[in-house]
């Protein structure tokens, strides 16, 4: 065997609870859960490698390469612990960060609290000069001034800088220009719009530049301590990072540009439902992602998760739209929300069980962990409803305190509502699945879907505990719980393209279109992305090419696939003939009979991408024989409202073609399956559990 296989993959999921391992030895995944470590994130990696290469009969050297994810970015900006920054704008302009967008989020909240700017405003500063929306010079940048400010910067404690100044978008000269100027006296990175996030809109695109700018120190720090850490324990290979938008960049460009990283995690989740789809054929499908920390929803469509150019973090009114940080990147479009295992329970000032968004995470982590954990979480609840085995958790790694979970459900719930344990633990349990059915039907709603008609697929170490009742509430019909689940992003990453979107905005009216400018600028966006993917691989590149378009006047935009060709003389109707069709899948039909609508172009996009194998396809089977089930226990189970007697069955012992009758808990290492009494489970030919309702 030689070091560094290129058929030995391994990904590392590092979550706010759990860090995931999975290690592809060709073709044969072994995975492990380890606690996050918050004071050394590598160091769960490393435990999690050491595990899985001894179980594989390998060693780290034999590793060809590693795909790492992580929340680490995403935590920072959430709690505010990023480094000091100073944020350079143009005059006048000082105060977006804080203005927004100036739209309520909480229409009717009299005492509506705007989030504070991620940079406060003694730390914002301005220079002359001006670049118009046409990308002309208006005004010359002030240098001598920027100079000035560098001498200022660099006499006090900061520890990044990020550059915004008006319309670079359309021209990046000047940001660029004043990085020169500040890199001469300034010893600190230095994070310029034009690169980070070259879109309309200053207040998401002074956003984001400022997060990347934040959060910039930390992760690169981190990243060269986890590179160092691995060799030292002989896994010398090129480690790559999983962006938002579901691709694979180098470390370098993650250490430039950190804020890509920011739904990395989730993003790898999102690929690998995608990847079971492909499989198994399925082409509406509404991917469940729960975590320790957080729940994921994503629709995907003809085998493709749904993206997005923007996306919030850190919302504070609840997950109510427009009330977090906006960060302008191309991302796979989901909505998240508090609720994963260790989302803490409690009751409000008008004595509602609430779940969330605070987590216990792995330190202290849930009460049954004996980490020192004294308030609810979800993972309690499920503990004392019977869902888990206390003696079989992670595969015996930790044993749960079932005592101490039911002090802490009454104790914080249960009697300040006069409840027992288990009725409490279950009002606990249908908060959170109803708090998760109602952001899958909102999401669903927003895009125009309805989530019925989708088959529902679940990862992630909680959400098979949770899948069967959250498809009860949903009335969707069929689940697949992969084989992985547990580990589901981690898996995900070893499926990712190399990948990478380059965008540019630029304001084109269809009835000025000038072909040979916009195949300039589309020539430029490709030599972007398709440099970033060669970073990683040298073999076949695919491209799509997306143009946002609106009719002029309107506030937002709709993709538009564009034929990866360069344009002609007839390109104006053909454009024009794309965006019509397009927007009538959006909205039902295209806005016709009021005179000669100008449609415009707001922003090109090209997405690189390396083209990856096929997996074996994939047929669902219903069952040929029943599974003989001897071990029994009480679960309380949600649709009969009381204790039921469920089969327990180890996975492991259940071959293709096997229906397990409901109720009954199909039990693994990294997570159980819980079938709840309306449904049945089928073993599907690849392993994977497929949930099927009675007498669907």
């Amino acid at each position: 065997m030689t070091a560094g296989s290129d058929d030995i993959r391994l990904g590392a999921d590092i979550g706010g609870t759990f860090t995931d391992i999975a290690l592809d030895v060709r073709g044969t995944v072994f995975s492990t859960k380890v606690l996050t470590n918050y004071t050394a994130p590598e160091q769960a990696i490393l435990d999690g490698i050491e595990i899985v290469v001894r179980d594989a009969k390998i060693a780290a050297s034999d590793i060809g390469i590693v795909i790492h994810g992580t929340t680490l970015a995403t935590n920072a900006l959430i709690e505010r612990r990023g480094a000091r920054t100073a944020f350079v704008t143009t005059e006048g302009f000082r105060d977006v960060l804080e203005m927004r967008t100036e739209n309520r989020f909480a229409q009717y909240d009299l005492d509506i609290r705007i989030p504070a700017p991620l940079i406060p405003r003694e730390d914002r500063f301005t220079v002359k000069g001006r670049i118009g929306a046409d990308g002309q010079e208006l005004l010359a940048l002030d240098e001598a001034a920027l100079a000035r400010l560098a001498e200022e910067l660099a006499a006090q404690d900061f520890q990044a800088v990020a550059i915004g100044f008006i319309h670079s978008y359309a021209n990046g000269t000047h940001e660029r220009r004043a990085r020169e100027i500040l890199s001469a006296k300034l010893d600190v990175p230095i994070s310029i719009s034009s690169e980070v996030s070259p879109q309309m809109r200053e207040f998401e695109r002074f956003n984001t530049v400022c997060a990347n700018a934040y959060v910039r120190p930390q992760m690169a720090t981190y990243l060269a301590r986890l590179q160092v850490r691995l060799k030292e324990m002989g896994a010398d290979c090129p480690v790559f990072m999983i962006h938002s938008g579901g691709g694979l960049i180098s470390v370098e460009t993650a250490s430039e540009f950190p804020v890509r990283l920011v739904e990395s995690g989730p993003a790898g989740g999102a690929i690998f439902a995608a990847d079971i789809a492909r499989r198994f054929g399925l082409e509406k499908v509404v991917s469940y992602d729960m975590g320790g920390t957080t729940a994921k929803i994503c629709l995907i469509e003809d085998y493709a998760p749904q993206t997005a150019r923007t996306f919030e973090v850190a919302r504070t009114y609840r997950f109510t739209k427009g009330s977090g940080m906006p960060i302008s990147i191309p991302v796979i479009e989901m909505i998240e929300i508090g609720a994963g295992g260790g989302s803490i329970a409690w009751v409000d000032a008008m004595g509602r069980i609430q779940t969330g968004p605070e987590s216990a995470g792995s330190e202290p982590g849930p009460a049954c962990y004996g980490r020192g954990g004294k308030r609810p979480a979800i993972t309690d609840a499920d503990l004392v409803m019977g869902k888990l085995d206390p003696d079989n958790f992670a595969g015996g790694a930790i044993k749960l305190d079932t005592a101490a979970s039911e002090r802490a459900i009454l104790t914080e719930v249960g009697e300040k509502l006069s409840l027992a344990a288990l009725p409490t633990a279950f009002g606990i349990c249908e908060v959170v699945d109803e708090n998760m059915a109602n952001a899958a039907r909102v999401h669903a709603v927003e895009n125009g879907k309805n989530v019925s008609d989708n088959i529902m697929i679940a990862f992630g170490g909680a959400a098979p505990l949770h899948a069967a009742r959250l498809c009860e509430k949903l009335s969707i019909d069929r689940c697949l719980v992969p084989r992985g689940a547990g580990v589901g992003s981690a898996i995900g990453f070893l499926k990712a393209p190399f990948g990478y979107e380059a965008l540019a905005s630029r304001l084109v009216r269809l009835s000025r279109f000038d072909a040979r400018e916009v195949n300039a600028l589309l020539d430029d966006l490709k030599k972007t992305a398709e440099g970033f993917v060669r970073a990683g691989t040298s073999g076949t590149i695919t491209r799509e090419i997306t143009a946002f378009m609106r009719y002029a006047g309107q506030g937002w935009e709709i993709p538009v696939p564009l034929p990866d060709q360069p344009f002609d003389g007839t390109a104006r109707e053909e454009l024009a003939q794309r965006f019509r069709e397009s927007y009538g899948r959006f909205f039902g039909r295209a806005i016709d009979g009021l005179g000669d609508l100008e449609i415009e172009i707001v922003t090109f996009s090209v997405k690189a991408s390396d083209e990856r194998p096929a997996g074996t396809r994939e047929e669902i089977t219903t069952g040929s024989s029943e599974a003989t089930v001897e071990v029994r226990r009480e679960v309380f189970d949600p649709a009969a409202g009381t204790l039921l007697t469920y089969g327990i069955v180890e996975r492991d012992t259940l071959a293709p073609g096997t229906r397990v009758v409901g109720p009954a808990v199909i039990v693994e290492r990294e997570t159980s399956t819980v079938v709840t009494s309306p449904f049945d489970a089928v073993i599907q030919g690849d392993g994977a559990i497929l949930l099927i309702r009675k007498g669907a």
